[in-house]
């Protein structure tokens, strides 16, 4: 082990949850812990020698823009976690960052849009400096972190190519943003399951609007959709450059229902402040959606239903494939890029949660996935269970799964 550097302490509630993104001689990575009063930050280390280069700050501290946005002393345990690891762009030297919900969950105990919640920030990557940002909603009472990086492609609007930023979010909206060297700017955004919390949504600044009678508060129960689980939780979604689709992995008809308690900051202890529950949309027969998007017109061109919830990261290939487990019926599959049609399963040992992988041997493609279900995935399968009156097992132990393609990859 050439170094070893402490990030934070753990006995305070940080921990991180993601793999260190390395760029330009160095190492960055964040910190999660938000459901326990941390206030999150990204860092920047020397890749030779371990050294903190830089640190930003996920909530303004006094003195920095955005600061305003936070009441009293909130800012010091406001959560915002960045759970997923971030996203590089060279030409601009700019690293994109997603980051999760305040804390304590309901909004009414730190009123004010707390920046940077559940937002996309751009760091520079020299220096840390926050060069640009987008929230996608303001407030969070739903736990709708938006935490994964956005992914960077190009998209038409009105026959001019965008340099844009993609983010299919927990808040059931897919957001196509674009990026400039200072700047984040609001191009659209697309709603892919249902959601009953947004009115409207601005087109110029893509600033949300809520219903009140779909807000949590303090001693005020409320009922919503998508359930704090989201429309897509963190397991990431894929582009293909050749069908030109962005693929989904969604969750429709789960709803949630959370009222906010009084709850007390202590070092070490949970600080979430809420009791809540899922519930299922009247009507539901599905639960778990593959969606294929065309960005260019903003189209869906394809859906593949499941019956219960997603919980697989997904992988495209340039044989037209897209690859997915995340299902409590323990199956990988392979699926027609352009039209979405089941072309292979292999049932697995356990559920797939694991981010699948591509890679060649000898000139023989292969695709390799992991297999364990629990965390996340096991809660959540328990949480819909509770609220549609079943039972479901899936065995646990972690899995390697190694696949060989024929014919040239496909």
């Amino acid at each position: 082990m050439d170094w070893e550097t402490a990030v934070e302490n753990y006995a305070r509630g940080y921990y991180m949850t993601l793999a260190p993104l390395a760029v330009e001689g160095k190492v960055l990575v964040g910190v999660s812990g938000g459901e326990w009063g941390i206030r999150g930050f990204i860092a920047a280390y020397d890749a030779d020698t371990g050294d903190e280069l830089w640190k930003t700050y996920t909530i303004p501290g006094p003195g920095e823009p955005g600061h305003e946005t936070w009441p009293g002393d909130t800012w010091r345990t406001g959560g915002v976690s960045v759970w997923v690891t971030g996203a590089y762009d060279p030409d601009l030297r700019l690293t994109y960052w997603g980051t999760g919900n305040g804390g304590p969950w309901i909004g009414d105990t730190r009123s004010g849009d707390n920046l940077y919640s559940t937002s996309v920030l751009a760091l520079d990557v020299d220096t840390g400096d926050i060069r640009a940002h987008h929230q996608y909603h303001w407030n969070d009472s739903w736990d709708w972190d938006e935490v994964d990086p956005p992914l960077l492609i190009d998209v038409e609007r009105g026959g001019t190519t965008r340099r844009a930023l993609v983010h299919p979010g927990r808040n059931a909206y897919l957001w196509v943003l674009e990026r400039g060297a200072d700047s984040i700017d609001f191009l659209d955004a697309t709603q892919f399951v249902h959601q009953d919390v947004f009115t409207s949504v601005d087109p110029e600044t893509g600033r949300p609007e809520y219903d009140p009678a779909k807000t949590p508060g303090t001693g005020e129960r409320a009922v919503f959709c998508p359930s704090w689980s989201g429309g897509k939780n963190w397991p990431p979604a894929a582009w293909n450059p050749d069908t030109k689709l962005l693929y989904i992995p969604a969750n429709e008809n789960t709803c949630s229902y959370l009222e906010g308690v009084e709850e007390e900051y202590r070092p070490g202890r949970t600080f979430m402040g809420m009791e809540g529950g899922f519930v299922s949309r009247e009507g539901a027969d599905h639960y778990g959606e593959l969606q294929a998007w065309n960005l260019d017109t903003r189209e869906k061109a394809w859906t593949v239903e499941f019956e219960r919830k997603l919980w697989g990261p997904v992988l495209t290939t340039a044989g037209g494939l897209v690859f997915m487990g995340g299902t409590s019926d323990r199956y990988f599959r392979a699926f027609d890029a352009a039209t979405g049609e089941l072309l292979w399963r292999q049932r697995t040992n356990s559920g797939v949660t694991g981010v699948p992988t591509s890679f060649a041997v000898d000139g023989v493609q292969h695709i390799a996935v992991l297999s364990g279900w629990g965390v996340d995935a096991q809660r959540g399968t328990a949480h819909l269970d509770g609220a549609i009156g079943t039972r479901t097992y899936v065995p646990q132990g972690g899995v390697l799964w190694v696949f060989a393609l024929p014919n040239g990859g496909r």
